[in-house]
Parts: C-alpha cells; sequence; structure tokens
C-alpha cells in the first residue's frame, strides 16, 4: 500500500518567497465529512485534475493513493458534490538539498500559510528553514480536510 510520510508546520514569515522556484494555485474539495476511515479529495492543479485518497488518521504516515482524472470532471465533482473547498496556491521552495511545499491559503483560509516536507522515514533528519513556524503535523485542524470544513477564518482568535 502506498504510504505518505509528511511533516507539516506554520509558516513564521515572508522570508521562503525569495527561495521560491515555482507556483501553483490549487482549489479541491471533500466528498465527504470526517467521521469516515479515509479522507477522499478531489483537486484542480491549475488545469490538471486529481483524486486523492488518505487514511482518516493524524500523524506523519498515512496510506495514500492518488490518481489523474480529467480536469472537467474534477472541478464538476468539486462544484456538484464536495462538502467543502479549500484553494491555496502552493509555492515549491528548496532548502538544504529539500523542497519544501508552501501552502499560502485564500478564501475562507487567507492569511493561513503552512509547510510541508514529505520524508522517507518518520526518523529521516532535515534542516529547518529561518522561516518555518511551529509544528502542526498531529494537529488535525492544519489538515486540508478539516480547514475544508472548519476554515480558518472561523477559528476563535488565539
Amino acid at each position: 500500500m502506498p504510504v505518505e510520510i509528511e511533516r507539516k508546520f506554520l509558516v513564521r514569515d515572508g522570508r521562503w518567497r525569495a527561495a521560491a522556484t515555482r507556483a501553483l494555485p490549487m482549489v479541491q474539495g471533500y466528498l465527504g465529512g470526517m467521521d469516515g476511515k479515509a479522507s477522499v479529495r478531489v483537486r484542480l492543479e491549475g488545469d490538471v485534475g486529481k483524486l486523492n485518497i488518505k487514511a482518516a488518521v493524524v500523524g506523519m504516515t498515512r496510506a495514500e493513493f492518488e490518481y489523474d482524472i480529467p480536469a472537467a470532471e474534477a472541478r464538476q465533482l468539486i462544484d456538484q458534490l464536495c462538502v467543502g473547498v479549500v484553494e491555496k496556491v502552493r509555492h515549491w521552495v528548496p532548502h538544504a538539498g529539500r523542497t519544501w511545499e508552501v501552502d499560502q491559503f485564500s478564501g475562507a483560509n487567507d492569511g493561513l500559510v503552512t509547510a510541508e516536507l514529505e520524508l522517507g522515514d518518520e526518523r529521516e533528519a532535515f534542516e529547518r528553514p529561518d522561516w518555518l513556524g511551529d509544528e502542526v503535523t498531529h494537529d488535525r485542524r492544519y489538515y486540508n480536510h478539516a480547514l475544508a470544513l472548519h476554515p480558518y477564518s472561523a477559528w476563535p482568535p488565539p
């Protein structure tokens, strides 16, 4: 079974922008709530459609399946069947031999910026960029599925 091993962090400031090599707008929706065994996501990455299924567990390692689908079908699924939507721009930011994915959210999650790093092993060491903030890998609120249903803009002030 394919797995994803990923760490997620808040982003402290905008210093990452100078190193970004690529950016891609994304919109994604979820085909159900958060009470099942899996998260089923439909995403438009620019003009490419994707269907993604992840185990609905909190943590670094989760089973993950992803398939290309026609962009028009992805748009139709997002518009007609999804229960929550997330809009963001993903930026690829190289640092110390790795590439971080920095997501700058918009819409109902405007103001939130997170960074993710995929690893080959949960214990794999990596160098943290200076712009990286607190780790939120184990905080379900920051999972995109949760943000689609309970947006950042609706959270109580800290």
